[in-house]
């Protein structure tokens, strides 16, 4: 069990403020690691932080707008200036935002999701990455894809969210075989239907649409937001040292039919 501990690591978690990052955060903080997260609310970043120092490891938190290329850059900056060379990178930041069919969807809508979920996934991944390389010691690199990137969600629009998902999924895949020599292992997970705030946004908007979604479910019901924590422990630590380029689908069974 000592190789799924990653005690002394470093990690980045972007989008880490709630939801399935601030799970992920907190799972890598019970596993040993200092953990700094990104995103846009400070009250949530300092809560998130918080309950990681609980747990007796470091934080720190940057403000940050993953939808802006430059705000990215930025603090990934600021991450290395502080902490140096990061072990474990979580790309969590991502969100479809928008339910609009595709010939009513706007050029700039568009260019937001793309840059919210596949840009910022890119520039910190490169970023990071990179200080990775330069170190020689390898490293483990995270992407949250969605289930999302395999199929089309039935009754919602703003196909960019699938389109940006599929192009995460694909630039794992190349990524992982880019930097494998340097034995950096980069590997995506593809959630399915969790009850996340904005999820629960969305069945608030669209209940007809959740609960269709929930029916087709062979497991019956949507994950919590905690089930996603052991599977990025797992892929985070030495347990996983020999996979990469995988896109693992935790969906209850949804993609199943």
């Amino acid at each position: 069990m000592n190789r799924f501990r990653i005690d002394g690591k470093r990690a980045l978690v972007t989008g880490g403020s709630r939801g399935l990052g601030r799970e992920m955060a907190l799972a890598l903080a019970e596993a040993g690691a200092d953990v700094a997260i990104s995103g846009r609310g400070v009250d949530d970043l300092e809560a998130t932080a918080s309950a990681i120092r609980d747990a007796g490891r470091e934080s720190l938190i940057f403000q940050s707008d993953a939808s802006d290329p430059q705000q990215c850059e930025t603090f990934c900056d600021e991450a290395l200036g502080q902490w140096g060379v990061f072990d474990i990178l979580i790309n969590n930041t991502g969100g479809r935002l928008v339910d609009v069919p595709v010939e009513d969807q706007s050029l700039e809508d568009w260019q937001r999701i793309i840059d919210l979920n596949l840009t910022s996934t890119f520039v910190c991944t490169g970023k990071i990455g990179k200080a990775m390389i330069d170190r020689g010691e390898g490293g483990r690199v995270i992407n949250i894809a969605s289930i999302s990137g395999m199929i089309a969600n039935r009754g919602i629009g703003g196909r960019s969210y699938e389109t940006s998902k599929a192009a995460v999924i694909q630039f794992t895949r190349a990524t992982a075989a880019d930097w494998a020599p340097h034995g950096i292992t980069v590997n995506a997970i593809c959630p399915g239907g969790f009850m996340t705030e904005p999820n629960q946004k969305w069945a608030a908007e669209n209940p007809e649409v959740i609960s269709e979604f929930e029916k087709a479910i062979p497991m019956g019901k949507f994950g919590e937001p905690e089930d996603i924590g052991s599977l990025a422990i797992y892929l985070a630590s030495d347990a996983s040292r020999y996979m990469t380029g995988a896109s693992l689908v935790i969906d209850g069974g949804y993609t199943l039919w």
